[in-house]
């Protein structure tokens, strides 16, 4: 890709809500893994959770088989996740805080205080070529323990910007903004790749898409929810069209 570009993942996590809804065989969403590499997506992200409640250890299997973009692996930092980790050494492993009760991921990762358990958690990882991703918010302290731990990546989670512009709340949304903006700077100059991630959807794609130190964004249930009405393919053409429009 061109040094300007911007890769976009697609997180399938909701492909396999579906599906489990009905206890059967699909949606599957290995196939929209498939139509999406097919459709020009630089990546796949599915979250393998503790409770398995979307995403199972079959379609993590079925996706290691089947694809040729890089598959990024988010997970909670247990053995359990781990070893599985280990098992099938995915492209890049995401490290990501779980909650049984969240409905979807409420924050970024608590690094700085589980610095010393997190660095021994991702050595081996590292050991089997793995890039790590680390899922922080746009916090200093947590960027520079991610970068000390020896994170390849941090995931910035939008989650907060987001909600404040479908909230209408604009002087929030500009300050969660800038704060992105700054802490998106801070971090490329720590020397980690810049992603992020939590949210995103056609509306509010494009301020995030324009910072520069932004190497990738992972969006999933918005274009999973909006492939019901465009089509899947469609859907992610128009989500590329508009981050390409920003970073132009």
């Amino acid at each position: 890709m061109a040094d300007n570009s911007l890769r976009l993942g697609l997180n399938i996590d909701h492909v396999a809500t579906v599906r489990n809804a009905r206890g059967g065989a699909y949606p599957d969403p290995v196939r929209a893994a498939i139509m999406a590499e097919e459709a020009g997506v630089d990546g796949i992200t599915a979250h393998l959770r503790e409770d398995r409640r979307h995403i199972m250890d079959t379609d993590i299997e079925g996706l290691m088989q089947a694809l040729t973009v890089p598959l990024n692996f988010e997970m909670a930092a247990t053995d359990e996740m781990q070893a599985i980790a280990l098992r099938h050494r995915p492209h890049a492993v995401c490290i990501v805080p779980e909650k049984r009760e969240e409905r979807t991921t409420e924050g970024g990762l608590e690094v700085a205080r589980e610095e010393n358990k997190l660095a021994h958690f991702i050595a081996p990882l590292r050991d089997a070529g793995c890039r790590i991703s680390i899922f922080v918010a746009a916090d200093q302290k947590q960027i520079e323990a991610a970068h000390r731990i020896g994170a390849d990546i941090v995931e910035l989670h939008v989650g907060a910007y987001c909600d404040a512009h479908a909230e209408g709340d604009f002087d929030l949304r500009d300050t969660e903004l800038a704060s992105l903006r700054e802490m998106s700077t801070y971090a490329h100059s720590l020397g980690l790749e810049v992603h992020a991630g939590h949210g995103l959807t056609y509306d509010c794609v494009k301020p995030i898409a324009a910072f520069p130190e932004v190497q990738e964004l992972n969006i999933g249930h918005f274009l999973i929810g909006e492939a019901v009405f465009r089509g899947l393919t469609p859907a992610v053409h128009e989500m590329r069209r508009l981050m390409d429009e920003a970073r132009s």
